[in-house]
């Protein structure tokens, strides 16, 4: 399901249609993480009722240093551990929303890649080292395949010049698999990034359903419609008039294995049949 359709099936289930009794103002940086806090000061500016973030905490953060009195519902990875709120149960401030855990899962996702592709040949990870976490995510990263005793080369990519290289460079170490890290850029380059992994013919591991439905060999992460209907739903309730401070954390629960198998054929790979049980979606 496309986020939006699911954030305004949120929104209408407390009555609110977008063109009826409602109005949306967008604001777009795709992965131009520098671009956040001018957007979300022109939203501010704009006196809107509440702002509704996505992308993680850069986006979260710049709505709240933007105001510290307009609504603010995000949608992103810890909310403690970023400065967002105080408590899940108790936020307090302005802000609240959904903990949608995405490069908090990406150990759980390279210990994944490792039962699809048992031994101890090369894994690669790509990540974008403008995203404020991402050293954080390779040391993660370093960590679980030094747990799992497979070796590991990480590269970053920021631009679509750098995604091109990084790619060139793991074809020619002869990488047998690589995990692609949760990043709102590398959303935005989706179809590419499936594409340069077809054109390598590299397995590869996403954190949201939509690249395994669109080409990608497989995927495991948060369901992401369900957690973009729980933003539409608080967003709903702060127009109504909830305060962000009477509304806890609400924390996704609901994960997904989705296994390509056109796509594994294309790259003459066989998918462990307890993989198969495992998968909630298989793509055929």
């Amino acid at each position: 399901m496309n986020v939006l359709a699911a954030f305004r099936r949120g929104l209408s289930e407390s009555g609110l249609i977008e063109g009826k009794n409602l109005a949306i103002e967008f604001r777009w940086a795709r992965g131009a993480y520098d671009r956040l806090p001018t957007l979300a000061t022109e939203l501010v500016s704009s006196k809107v009722t509440v702002l509704v973030t996505v992308g993680g905490a850069p986006s979260a953060l710049a709505a709240k240093a933007a105001t510290s009195t307009i609504p603010i519902v995000f949608i992103g990875t810890d909310p403690i551990r970023s400065g967002l709120v105080a408590s899940l149960n108790r936020p307090g401030g302005n802000a609240t929303g959904v903990y949608f855990p995405t490069e908090d899962l990406e150990p759980k996702r390279l210990g994944l890649l490792h039962e699809f592709f048992p031994g101890d040949a090369l894994f690669g990870a790509l990540l974008n080292p403008k995203r404020q976490s991402s050293a954080d995510q390779a040391l993660e990263l370093t960590e679980a395949a030094r747990k799992i005793g497979r070796p590991i080369v990480v590269l970053n990519a920021s631009t679509d010049a750098e995604l091109e290289a990084a790619f060139a460079v793991l074809a020619r170490q002869r990488v047998v698999a690589m995990l692609v890290a949760a990043d709102p850029f590398f959303d935005t380059r989706r179809d590419h990034i499936i594409a340069l992994t077809a054109q390598h013919k590299l397995p590869a591991l996403y954190h949201f359903r939509e690249y395994a439905m669109e080409g990608g060999l497989m995927s495991y992460g948060v369901s992401v419609s369900e957690a973009y209907r729980w933003v539409g739903i608080y967003a709903a309730r702060i127009l109504n008039g909830t305060k962000p401070t009477d509304l806890p954390v609400m924390q996704s629960v609901k994960f997904e294995l989705v296994i390509n198998l056109k796509t594994a054929k294309a790259l003459a790979f066989a998918v462990p049949d307890k993989l198969l049980a495992l998968a909630d979606e298989v793509i055929e």
